[in-house]
Order: C-alpha cells, then structure tokens, then sequence
C-alpha cells in the first residue's frame, strides 16, 4: 500500500508568509504589505477572525485601562493597528460602544462584520489571501532555517517559499512541526476551552434594567445558578458567567460554558480526541445554560440559540519558546521593556475550577518584549499572537484580542524588514522596532 495524490497542486514564493488569520495574522500580513513586500496569508477556513470569529469570542479585550473608579469613563491605552481595524468596523457598524468588564471596558463585534473588514484590509493592501488551506508542515533547509510550508488545498498539495514566515497559527503549529523549543502550558495544564453561543430573543431592555450594565453578571445571576441548576433538572458547571449585549437588537453573548471532559478530565485541543469531546461537551452545556436562562433569567423567557463558535474558544494550547519570556510577575507589576513593541491593560483570567480568577493591573500597563516573537533557535520564523513566549498566568492576560493586533502590527514591520532588507529576525533590535511602531501610531511612548 503506497500514499497517492494524484492532484496537480501547487507552488508559489513570497517575501512574506503569514500563517492563520486571526488578529495577529490580519494585522501582520497588513502591515508587512504596507511596507511594500509581497505577502501570502494562509487561513485553514473560508474567513478571517480565528478565536474572535470561529470561536465566537465577540469581543474586543485590552483596549483600555482598569482601574476602581467605577465613575471613570473609558481610557483607551492600545494604539496602532487596532485603531485601523476599529475604524473599519465601525464605518460597517459592526462594533458596539464600550460596555463595562468589572473594572474596565470592552467592546462587542458583529463576527459577520469582523470576517468582511478583514477581507477589506487584507484587499487594500495588496495581501494574497488563500482560504481553506491546513499547513501540514515546515519547510526546512540546514536544518533550523524556516523556508516555508506545505500545505493541503482542494486543488491539492501547496508548497510555498517564504523569505520570513509568521506563525500565527495560536498553536504555534509552524513551530512545532519545524521540531524548535516550545511548551504547553504549566507542565502541560492549560485552560479550558469555552463554546460561546449568541442567544436572540431577548428582551435586553429589561435584562439591564435587572441585572446591571457590568457584563461580568453579578452576585445575583450566580446564586441563582447555584440555586436552581445543582441538582435541579440541569447542569452548569460554572456560575460565574459572562453576558454581553451585542450590536443586534434582542441578543446577548453569552461566555458561560466550562467544558472539561468526563470525570473532570481536563481537555487539550493539541489532541484529536480532546477537540473532539470539547466540542460534543460544548454544545451540550450552551443547551443547558439557554435552557436555565429562558427558565430564570428576566427578558429572556422567549429567547432562543441563534448560533454557536464555528468551533470551540480556545485560550491556551502551545507555546514557542522565545529568546525572551513574558513573566506572571511582569503582568503583576506593569513592566515596561525597552524592547516592549506591544503593552496590555488586561487582568490575568483563569478560567480553571467553577469560579474563574482575575487579578487586576490597575491604572497602568505593561509591555511585551519583542524577543517573546522570536524562537529561540531557527532562523527566518517569527511568531505571533496568543503562542507567544510565556508563563501560563501571563498568557491568560496576553492572549486577548487588543494585544493579539499589537503583536501582528510589531511583528508584520519585523517580517517586512527581515525581508526586504535581508536582515535576521533576531538581528532586529526590539527598541528600532518599537520606534518604528511609536511613528505608525501605536503610541508606546
């Protein structure tokens, strides 16, 4: 028995190869193509977004500062290529006002609208956009030098050649099948994944005049969860829970799930089997959280599913270990870097156990250090979005959507300049990057 493709495929080259189009894949491939290289983006399904899209994420987190002052309107603190994607959703009237996270803001998106502002972009700059294309591994010469990828497309094999390659896969995919450092999580623990599901129907003007403006549902929802779904007709697994007016009249979006596997076991989307039963195991809970929510929840006795993630949300999967590393400590305490090509507002949220745990920053920010993108062995790969180098607390502040536009808007330049210049990725120094950025609006000064 023999393997057999008798497909014709094919085969490109490009400066600039982006792989996955979540925000650091969108950012990159823009920015990298606005400086005038020919860049290629790969993106296994047929639109743009990855979590915030395909696993429904919805919102826009990292934008603006935390802090107590409950009276304190929004302070936005991350510039840059999140502003250009702001703009273009808001010019389609995919993007709500700022709504009330605990002790910050966040804004929610329509995913429709996210998929067709990245097209836009994407278009105007020029980027070669291939959708529904897996890479199933690395092209490598010398051993630790990145030269591309191959792939697999409908019209069959694709192998493409890359000056720079730009992981931005949130698996760090390019990484591993290259066989470079990296790790999963805290000794390979990682944060459950989450199905989030949009619920229409609902009466969403009495569900703020009951529950409050605060998306993150009060003391109220989450005794009533405890009373009424333990051992009453239904399975919650989490009673704090999240629940978000969107930009579409009669709808909330809805952040409750827990999904684990059977008997608590802790599920990995790096594995087949795990992906599997987060799925069958997400759906199952957005059916028993609806249920208890027309059932108990003022404004939603009519309410109704109207979808769910394309996939499951995942927060946390693999690593690329980088010459530099993101520390708990450095969220904690606002680090600033003088290599920080991207800063962050955002609490750490663990989303483990039935209660999740946020550790505020507040009135400050704290930056990433561009050596977190760059592996710390192989040559002409750079990496980009939530597998970025870092401790398992720091990820579950820096994986979020704001920051994950930063990443790419740093990296892209750094892709463009490794390219066009002939220059190393790691010869690149984080601070010229970081003045690069300052002149292209993100403001870290």
């Amino acid at each position: 028995m023999r393997e057999i493709d008798e497909r014709s495929g094919f085969a490109l080259d490009t400066d600039v190869l982006v792989v996955g189009g979540g925000a650091a894949g969108v950012a990159a491939a823009v920015t990298a193509a606005r400086q005038g290289a020919q860049v290629t983006l790969l993106e296994r399904y047929g639109f743009c977004g990855g979590g915030a899209v395909a696993g429904l994420s919805g919102t826009i987190c990292g934008m603006y500062a935390a802090t107590d002052d409950r009276n304190a309107p929004p302070r936005q603190v991350v510039h840059g290529f999140l502003d250009d994607f702001v703009a273009a959703m808001e010019y389609r009237g995919g993007l709500a006002e700022p709504v009330r996270y605990g002790k910050t803001y966040t804004r929610v998106h329509d995913p429709l609208v996210w998929r067709e502002a990245a097209d836009a972009l994407l278009a105007e700059a020029g980027v070669r956009v291939i959708y529904h294309t897996v890479v199933t591994g690395a092209l490598v010469e010398g051993g630790e030098r990145i030269e591309g990828v191959v792939a697999y497309t409908k019209e069959g094999r694709a192998r493409i050649r890359a000056k720079v390659t730009i992981d931005a896969s949130g698996d760090a995919d390019v990484v591993a099948m290259a066989g470079l450092p990296s790790f999963v999580g805290q000794d390979g623990h990682v944060q459950n994944p989450t199905m989030i599901f949009r619920l229409m129907g609902v009466d969403t003007a009495r569900f703020l005049k009951t529950y409050g403006t605060d998306t993150i549902m009060g003391e109220e929802v989450s005794a009533l969860i405890r009373e009424k779904g333990g051992g009453n007709g239904y399975t919650l697994p989490r009673a704090k829970i999240w629940l978000f007016t969107t930009t579409r009249p009669g709808e909330l979006l809805c952040n409750c799930t827990r999904v684990i596997g059977a008997e608590g076991r802790e599920l990995n989307t790096l594995y087949a089997r795990d992906f599997t039963e987060a799925e069958i195991e997400g759906r199952r809970q957005m059916r028993e959280y609806a249920r208890f929510f027309r059932d108990h929840l003022v404004g939603c006795e009519n309410s109704f599913v109207n979808d769910t993630g394309v996939q499951v949300g995942v927060r946390q999967t693999r690593q690329a270990k980088g010459v530099s590393l993101l520390r708990n400590a450095d969220v904690l305490a606002g680090t600033k870097f003088a290599d920080g090509i991207a800063r962050s507002p955002w609490p750490i949220e663990l989303h483990t156990g039935a209660k999740p745990r946020v550790e505020w920053l507040l009135d400050d920010v704290y930056e990433v250090p561009y050596g977190c993108f760059v592996p710390e062995r192989g040559e002409g790969l750079l990496t980009a979005g939530r597998c970025l180098s870092a401790e398992h607390e720091a990820v579950a502040s820096a994986r979020v959507t704001a920051q994950c536009f930063s990443y790419g808007h740093a990296i892209g330049h750094a892709a463009a300049i490794a390219a066009l210049d002939r220059v190393a990725p790691r010869a690149i120094l984080g601070a010229d990057l970081r003045a690069r950025l300052n002149r292209d609006g993100a403001r870290l000064d």
